[in-house]
């Protein structure tokens, strides 16, 4: 818990001189009661009221006034809590490594069926948006509930050349920020302010990014330098690598394929190339999954890294993942509590010094 306004706690001076000026009068009268000549007559002239009943107004309206003072000086509380309005940017790798048929019955379409699945296990209200990149990235669904419009996106996943892991993060970032003006977009140079959040206060926004590829960045931008950037505005980025460490033939269906041209070496109808006949990264082999990247992105950001050699491990990174980015920390402001609590006590105060003083 924090004070916005600690200085308001001066005012607690109030209630405290409040309780010793009435010290100092009950000292005054037992003084002014010793020159009576019978104490037994004053206390008969008074009226009968239990001990209790006379402090009890006195204490609550004490009470109502330190509940007062807390209250203005606008302490907050940090709140776990669950959002239901998250939104989810599914930042897909669809570069040609990914008709690898290591997984049956290839990377891609196995990375389609887990997507599909993580969609429909959403909560109602959580917002998920699609980006896919190859050499460049493109958004194809901006966040949204629609879930027939997120499924008719995932069907129509297709390959090309090139692994652009960067540019996949700031464009996930710009849709983040399209729905989210805590989130500023990429091309928005943040200041040292803008960059250090409240540390009281959760240092993530409970957008996240889910970045799933199956390579190394082959081409734009730097992918740590993406996801400093994704951290600088409290954006979460939770990165799988798919795919087994001995990749086989690539075998694309034609609507997987693209519009690029290669060498038709698959059958059964699919378009195929041999693994390695493709561009090299700058970081590695581009059918080798960089995991010094992924992991650096996910420990820069604040997200995690999960490795699925298989579908089924695919199905459980993604199935994981809902339990640990839907929670975030808020920040409640307790005053309006306080004051509610300082009105109430005011009230007992004022109606129960009525009651035991009215006159039958």
């Amino acid at each position: 818990m924090r004070l916005l306004w600690p200085f308001a706690l001066f005012a607690l001076l109030v209630p405290l001189a409040v309780l010793v000026g009435a010290w100092w009068i009950r000292r005054r009268r037992r003084k002014y009661a010793v020159t009576f000549a019978s104490l037994a007559l004053v206390k008969a002239a008074m009226p009968e009221r239990s001990r209790w009943r006379r402090r009890v107004p006195a204490a609550l309206l004490l009470a109502a006034m330190v509940a007062l003072v807390l209250g203005m000086a606008r302490p907050q509380a940090l709140v776990a809590t669950e959002r239901s309005d998250t939104s989810i940017m599914l930042t897909i790798d669809v570069s040609r490594s990914m008709c690898s048929t290591d997984v049956s019955p290839n990377r891609l379409a196995a990375a389609q069926e887990a997507a599909r699945q993580f969609v429909e296990d959403q909560p109602d209200g959580t917002r998920l948006g699609i980006v896919v990149f190859a050499a460049s990235a493109q958004l194809l669904v901006p966040p949204t509930t629609d879930r027939d419009k997120l499924n008719d996106a995932i069907d129509g996943f297709s390959t090309a050349v090139g692994t652009a892991i960067g540019n996949g993060i700031l464009a996930s970032i710009d849709a983040l920020s399209r729905v989210n003006p805590q989130i500023a977009p990429s091309t928005v140079r943040l200041t040292g302010r803008e960059r250090s959040r409240d540390r009281f206060a959760s240092k993530y926004v409970p957008d996240v990014m889910v970045l799933l590829t199956d390579g190394a960045a082959t081409t734009g931008v730097d992918p740590r330098a993406a996801a400093r950037q994704a951290a600088d505005r409290g954006v979460r980025v939770f990165t799988i690598g798919f795919g087994t460490e001995n990749p086989t033939m690539l075998v694309c269906t034609p609507e997987q394929f693209g519009g690029d041209t290669l060498d038709p070496l698959g059958g059964g109808g699919g378009i195929g190339i041999v693994p390695g006949g493709g561009p090299s990264g700058r970081t590695g082999n581009f059918l080798e999954i960089d995991e010094g990247t992924l992991r650096a992105i996910a420990r820069t950001t604040g997200g995690s890294y999960a490795r699925a050699a298989s579908a089924s491990q695919l199905n459980k990174a993604f199935a994981d993942l809902p339990r640990r980015v839907v929670k975030v920390r808020e920040v409640r402001e307790l005053t309006v509590y306080l004051v509610a609590a300082g009105a109430l006590l005011a009230i007992g105060a004022l109606t129960t010094s009525r009651w035991w003083n009215r006159v039958s």
